[in-house]
């Protein structure tokens, strides 16, 4: 059925962590996300609090060494295959590891952002978080930390007195505080972004959910809309999720090995395809 629905062409794609975690990447909701109690933070603490931005900017400078390093994996792969066959007409992602372009992947919605950029909060200036990143090696020379947990989005565990000892620094330009391009929890996704979500959804012959238990409305709210336009929707997912009653297929499967036998369904002579579209 994934088989048949892909090979008709017009898919859009809504990617949710899931998809990284055989990226090393950890989850929230999944399966790494269940084995591990998370803190993330959100706009109102950030915004919000001198030492709530010290620890987020400590956590999160030994953590994006993790995140800087993930390299796709066979799902981001097949994504990109399918999009470059001509089969997947968008992809939305929930996810801000940018995992899905270093695959190959072309005109990403990033929905949440993407953690590659820091923006200032002053005077609205994007920068790279590479630039950052060698800014606050230079203002923490002999700062030094080591994690053994690594949560979402780079978020490191530290002590107490490691957080207390690192040094944040500010936009080189106006001195405003500068924040990861990405959506805290608590904040809204800009309505242009939503809008090309819709647009998007309106268009597609399928709507594919890749590794999201969609419990976050952000993306949650596309499936919703799909269905209701009749617009069939096939969630991947480890576990269940909150749009699997808006779905013709669910498959509960690990998202590498499902999207990498896709492909080789879609490769089958086809004399056999039709017995490997089960997948």
């Amino acid at each position: 059925m994934l088989a048949d629905l892909v090979s008709d062409g017009e898919v859009v794609v809504l990617s949710g962590a899931g998809l990284s975690t055989e990226s090393g990447i950890p989850d929230y909701r999944g399966e790494t996300g269940r084995r591990r109690r998370a803190d993330p933070m959100t706009y109102q603490r950030f915004t919000g609090s001198e030492a709530a931005r010290r620890r987020y900017w400590a956590r999160s400078h030994l953590g994006w060494r993790h995140i800087a390093r993930a390299e796709p994996n066979a799902g981001h792969r097949a994504v990109a295959d399918l999009q470059r066959r001509g089969l997947v007409a968008g992809i939305i992602t929930q996810n801000v590891d940018g995992l899905h372009q270093a695959a190959g992947a072309r005109d990403v919605v990033e929905l949440h952002g993407a953690l590659d950029r820091v923006v200032c909060l002053g005077c609205g200036e994007r920068t790279s978080r590479e630039r950052l990143d060698r800014r606050l090696r230079e203002a923490n020379p002999d700062w030094d930390a080591t994690a053994e947990v690594i949560n979402p989005d780079g978020d490191a565990v530290l002590d107490d007195d490691r957080i207390e000892a690192f040094r944040v620094v500010d936009c080189e330009r106006c001195g405003g505080l500068l924040k990861p391009d990405v959506i805290f929890f608590g904040e809204n996704v800009p309505p242009a972004r939503v809008r090309d979500c819709y647009a998007l959804t309106d268009r597609a012959g399928a709507l594919v959910v890749l590794g999201s238990s969609l419990t976050v409305l952000s993306g949650y709210r596309f499936v919703r809309h799909a269905a209701a336009q009749g617009i069939p929707v096939v969630i991947v997912n480890q576990g269940a999720t909150r749009g699997d009653g808006h779905a013709l297929v669910t498959l509960d499967a690990p998202l590498g090995r499902t999207l990498a036998d896709l492909l080789a369904a879609l490769d089958a002579p086809a004399t056999t395809a039709t017995a490997a579209r089960t997948a």
